[in-house]
């Protein structure tokens, strides 16, 4: 592979001890001039990290080199430009947050299933098949047949279970996301709410799309990813999408044809939203990336702002979902 290294990661498991791990799991990255966004909790690991082959096969191995992570699985994708600009390690309640007490995967989890299986078990018509993205994820691809639950963040999943869906009448569940960190939470949750029969893509759709070929696969469109390549098509190639920096959802160029487009600032999704603060903030932001540019710097403003704009959550820059 030539480019830049991205490795997308997680696993649940139990770290009593996190927060002592946060700093030297940083100085590692640091010292093999990684970048990206780690996530340590009681429940385990999370994120993306990009660098040389060298940096990322380092970090991979001290992170393996404690029992608990030896198993640990990543997914690997390569961006022609560092698709992060700055390494965080950060400590969470939850690696990836659905706000319900008590769910862990460590303890009850759902059936992996496999990319090799997937196709199969989906195909069956007394599955249900449900995507635990983000809308604005569903929006640029899914599964063919996938239920799109609509939820603006991974919290208001367990809503959705329980206005929707019923244990008697919906006996069979598979369900997917970008990584498996949020369909393989969302199992141990279906389970405690009385699912019986829960599946789970195992690695996500990142892991089926670089097993499965494009001839034989039922995904369809793209899938958005958590950094600066916005999504990948069936080749785990940067797709068609560019991001707007207001509300962070993908946007085509139509998008940026019409006349609520204006560059990093807002775009046709959230230009009703933003109150007039927000734009003349987001413009005198997009200034400063632009006279970086021109004296040849990387302004980290030229990354769109992980926090909550229009009303619609959005999922911090470089956390991966792996999900």
């Amino acid at each position: 592979m030539t480019g830049t290294i991205v490795a997308a990661l997680y696993k649940f498991v139990t770290l009593d001890d996190y927060q002592a791990l946060r700093e030297p799991l940083l100085d590692v990255c640091t010292a093999a001039g990684v970048k990206g966004t780690l996530l340590l909790a009681s429940e385990g690991i999370n994120g993306t990290i990009a660098g040389s082959r060298a940096g990322v096969d380092t970090v991979l191995a001290w992170l393996r080199a404690d029992p608990r992570m030896a198993s640990l699985e990543h997914k690997e994708s390569v961006d022609q430009a560092p698709p992060f600009y700055r390494m965080k390690v950060k400590l969470k309640r939850e690696i990836v947050t659905m706000g319900i007490e008590g769910i862990d995967p460590n303890r009850q989890v759902g059936t992996y299933v496999t990319p090799q299986e997937w196709n199969a078990l989906v195909e069956d018509p007394e599955v249900l098949v449900i995507d635990t993205r983000n809308d604005y994820e569903c929006d640029i691809g899914s599964f063919r047949g996938a239920v799109d639950p609509r939820t603006t963040t991974f919290r208001e999943f367990p809503r959705y279970v329980r206005e929707q869906l019923d244990p008697a009448r919906h006996r069979r569940v598979a369900m997917f996301c970008t990584g498996g960190i949020r369909c393989e939470k969302a199992s141990a949750f279906m389970l405690s709410e009385g699912f019986e029969e829960v599946y789970h893509l195992q690695g996500g759709v990142l892991k089926y799309l670089e097993e499965i070929p494009e001839a034989d696969s039922t995904w369809e469109g793209e899938c958005f990813v958590f950094d600066n390549r916005v999504a990948v098509n069936h080749r785990l190639e940067k797709g068609h999408y560019e991001q707007c920096h207001g509300c962070r959802h993908p946007i085509t160029h139509s998008d940026m044809d019409s006349p609520h487009y204006q560059h990093g600032v807002c775009c046709p999704h959230c230009y009703q939203h933003l109150s007039s603060e927000q734009k003349v903030r987001f413009a005198e932001r997009q200034k400063q990336v632009e006279l970086a540019a021109a004296r040849g710097e990387q302004h980290v403003g030229a990354q769109p702002p992980a926090r909550q704009q229009s009303g619609r959550e959005r999922p911090g820059r470089g956390v991966a979902e792996t999900g």
